[in-house]
C-alpha cells in the first residue's frame, strides 16, 4: 500500500509570548520570555513564585460566556487555537466532507483547574456533595477535541492522546498516520494545557522539578546553561492542520510543510528521570528518521525537548550527538522552552509550529537566558545562543519527552 502524502495547511498559538501564530512568532525571533509573577493566584507560601501564564488574553474575545463557563480553561485554549488554525488553512467547512476530517488532540492533565476547585469546595463545605454539573465534562481530558468536533461538525476519528508532555507530539504523529493509511482527508491536531493552578505548582514544587528563580523569573527558562535549576511552568495550546497533499492541492491551499515522519520510544527506566546515557531519545530520532525515510545529515534543525534540567538537558544532547555524529554540530539546536516555559501536554505542538516557521522564515529561534558554559555539554554544538540565526531550513525535527519515559519525535520538510 502506497502511503499517501501530509502537509500542513493551517497553524493556530496561543502562548505565554503571543495569543496568535504570528505574535507567538515574533516573540521567539526577538528572544522574549513569557515567565513572570504569578496573577492566578497568592503564591506566598509557594516555593516558586513565577510562570509563563497567557498574557492579554479574555476567552470571551473568542467563545461565548456562557459556552465558555461549561470549558475548563484547557478547553477553552484548544478552541482558540484550533478556529485559527481552521481559519489560517482556509477550510471551506460547506465543501469539506466532514466525515473525513478528524481532531485528534493531546493533553498531559486535561482540566486539572476544574477538579482542583470542586474538591476543594467540597471540602469546605458541610460534606454534601454538591458538585457541579459541568465537573465531569469539563474535566475529562477528550474533551478539547470533543468541542472542537462539535462546532464544526467534524465526524472523523476524535480523540485526546495522553503522555505526559508528549501527548501533543503523539497526537500529531497519530493524526499523520490517518491520513497516510488513507482514513482521513484532514485532521486538526495539536494540543492544550492549563496547569498554572493551585495544584499543578505545587505538585512539580514538591517534586523539585520547577525553577525557583523567583528573583528573576525571566531568565529562569535557562536550557543547557550551568546554572540551570528546573523548568518553568507554562500554559496555552498549539493546533495544526494537516492535509493529504492532493486534497490540498486541488483546493489551492497554502502549504506551509510536509510532514514526512515521526517515531516513538520509551526510556523504560524511571518516573520522570531520563535515561542518562539517553537511550530511549537515541532510539526515538532514530525511528523518526527511519520513519521519514531521512539520512542524519539530511537535517537542518532541531527543537529540543531542553526543558532546562540538569538531568534532561545533558542526556538530550548527548543523544543527538550519538545519533547524528559529525552532523550534530552542522545542526542550528535551539529551545523555545527558554521563551515560552514547558506547556507540557502542548509543549509538542508549540514547538512543531516553531520548527515550521523557522522553515517557512529562514530563521531559528534562539535559546535564550545562557550565560554559563556547562563543562558536560559538546562545547562545538550550535545551540543558537541568545541570538536568532538566519538558516536555509530544509529538514527540521522536533523532540518532545514526558514523565513515565515517553519520548515522541516528528519532522518535517520543506515541499519540493
Amino acid at each position: 500500500m502506497e502511503l499517501k502524502r501530509v502537509v500542513v495547511t493551517g497553524l493556530g498559538a496561543l502562548t505565554p509570548i503571543g495569543n496568535t501564530k504570528d505574535e507567538y512568532w515574533e516573540g521567539l525571533v526577538s528572544g522574549k520570555s513569557g515567565a513572570a509573577p504569578i496573577t492566578y493566584y497568592d503564591t506566598e507560601k509557594f516555593k516558586t513564585k513565577f510562570a509563563c501564564e497567557l498574557k492579554n488574553f479574555n476567552v470571551t474575545d473568542f467563545i461565548d460566556r456562557k459556552e465558555a463557563r461549561k470549558m475548563d480553561k484547557f478547553a477553552q485554549y484548544a478552541m482558540v487555537a484550533a478556529d485559527e488554525a481552521i481559519e489560517d488553512a482556509k477550510l471551506n467547512l460547506d465543501e469539506v466532507d466532514k466525515l473525513r476530517v478528524g481532531v485528534i488532540w493531546g493533553a498531559g492533565i486535561g482540566g486539572l483547574e476544574t477538579f482542583q476547585n470542586e474538591v476543594l469546595n467540597f471540602a469546605s463545605g458541610d460534606g454534601t456533595p454538591r458538585f457541579n454539573p459541568f465537573f465531569i465534562p469539563k474535566m475529562i481530558a477528550d474533551i478539547a477535541p470533543g468541542n472542537i468536533s462539535i462546532k464544526h461538525g467534524f465526524m472523523g476519528p476524535n480523540y485526546t492522546t495522553v503522555s505526559a508532555c508528549a501527548s501533543s507530539a503523539n497526537a500529531m504523529f497519530d493524526a499523520l498516520n490517518s491520513i497516510r493509511l488513507g482514513h482521513t482527508d484532514v485532521v486538526v491536531t495539536g494540543g492544550s494545557e492549563a496547569a498554572v493552578t493551585i495544584a499543578g505548582m505545587g505538585g512539580f514544587n514538591a517534586m523539585h522539578a520547577l525553577s525557583t528563580r523567583n528573583e528573576s523569573p525571566e531568565t529562569a527558562s535557562r536550557p543547557f546553561d550551568a546554572t540551570r535549576d528546573g523548568f518553568v511552568l507554562g500554559e496555552g495550546a498549539g493546533a495544526l492542520i494537516l492535509e493529504e497533499y492532493e486534497h490540498a492541492k486541488a483546493r489551492g491551499a497554502k502549504i506551509y510543510a510536509e510532514f514526512i515522519g515521526g517515531g516513538l520510544s520509551s526510556d523504560a527506566h524511571h518516573m520522570t528521570a531520563p535515561h542518562p546515557d539517553g537511550i530511549g531519545v537515541i532510539a526515538v530520532m532514530k525511528n523518526c528518521l527511519q520513519n521519514a525515510g531521512l539520512k542524519p545529515e539530511d537535517v537542518d534543525h532541531i527543537n529540543t525537548h531542553g526543558t532546562s534540567t540538569p538531568l534532561g538537558d545533558v542526556a538530550e544532547l548527548k543523544a543527538i550527538s550519538e545519533v547524528f555524529g559529525d552532523h550534530a554540530k552542522s545542526i542550528n539546536i535551539n529551545s523555545t522552552k527558554s521563551m515560552t516555559g514547558h506547556l507540557l501536554g502542548a509543549a509538542g505542538a508549540i514547538e512543531a509550529i516553531s520548527v515550521i516557521l523557522a522553515m517557512e522564515k529562514g530563521i531559528v529561534p534562539p535559546t535564550i537566558n545562557h550565560t554559563t558554559v556547562d563543562e558536560k555539554i559538546d562545547p562545538e554544538l550550535n545551540l543558537t545562543l541568545n541570538k536568532a540565526q538566519k538558516r536555509d531550513v530544509k529538514v527540521a525535527m522536533s523532540n518532545t519527552f514526558g514523565f513515565g519515559g515517553h519520548n515522541a519525535c516528528v519532522v518535517f520538510k520543506k515541499l519540493d
